[in-house]
């Protein structure tokens, strides 16, 4: 995830649909497909694929319908999109959901390396970067003009509709996401007046996603929680976590 972000970001910094959305819309739908679209399309494509089979051989997290839902949207995006000849917003829409994965990857990492404190700090800035750039930059930036920008310069189209449609459905995901994202913040907050504060939750269950809504941890008494964060993967923790607890909680 992190080498996307960085291919995302040299590849949309040299556009000039990135500081005019406008630009996405003009001769459209006769505009090139330049060789380094193509590969980026083919290299995202790909990504979102594995994470849609991944899901069948990964831990089975509470949210799973909702995150088969959002690749399935978002391949049906990148597909549709490269057919229809609308890469240059579809490389808008790709480069602002890369955003906040590097954040999240490295805020999970800290917290494997028992760096507790530096999990924390990537973990706010995570949340930031994800609220303001899914619940703001998207709906601003990204809807407004292939709602509204496409609508004056192309008009509507049939493709136009299924097009909208499914960047609406991103958006009502973004929005509950978004939501667990401040649930989850706020619960570890609220956890951290008691001495401890763990946002990702990592080291106590088996979910290493922000995504996941599952609540096993506060229903399960503490002796129960012991037993269940083996480390042979069976309770979830797949072999990569220790049970104990981060130094720097105690």
């Amino acid at each position: 995830k992190h080498w996307r972000s960085f291919v995302s970001l040299c590849l949309i910094l040299k556009t000039p649909w990135l500081w005019n959305t406008r630009e996405c819309w003009y001769n459209y739908p006769y505009q090139p497909l330049t060789v380094d679209l193509h590969y980026y399309y083919i290299l995202e494509l790909s990504f979102y694929l594995s994470l849609l089979f991944s899901q069948f051989t990964d831990i089975r997290r509470k949210d799973f319908l909702l995150m088969f839902l959002h690749h399935v949207a978002t391949i049906s995006l990148i597909i549709f999109s490269y057919v229809n000849n609308m890469a240059r917003v579809g490389t808008l829409v790709m480069c602002l959901h890369d955003a906040a994965d590097v954040l999240l990857e490295a805020a999970k990492m800290a917290n494997y390396s028992k760096c507790q404190r530096l999990c924390n700090v990537l973990f706010i800035m995570f949340a930031l970067v994800f609220i303001s750039s899914r619940l703001g930059v998207y709906p601003v930036w990204i809807l407004n003009t292939t709602v509204f920008e496409s609508w004056e310069i192309v008009g509507p189209y049939p493709s136009w509709w299924v097009f909208n449609t499914l960047l609406v459905l991103l958006q009502a995901l973004h929005t509950f996401w978004s939501y667990l994202i401040v649930r989850t913040a706020y619960r570890a907050i609220s956890r951290g007046k008691a001495g401890k504060w763990n946002p990702l939750h990592v080291s106590k269950d088996d979910r290493s996603d922000i995504e996941s809504s599952s609540d096993e941890d506060e229903v399960l008494p503490p002796s129960q929680k012991h037993h269940t964060n083996g480390t042979n993967g069976a309770h979830g923790t797949n072999g990569y976590l220790s049970p104990s607890p981060c130094p720097n909680e105690h």
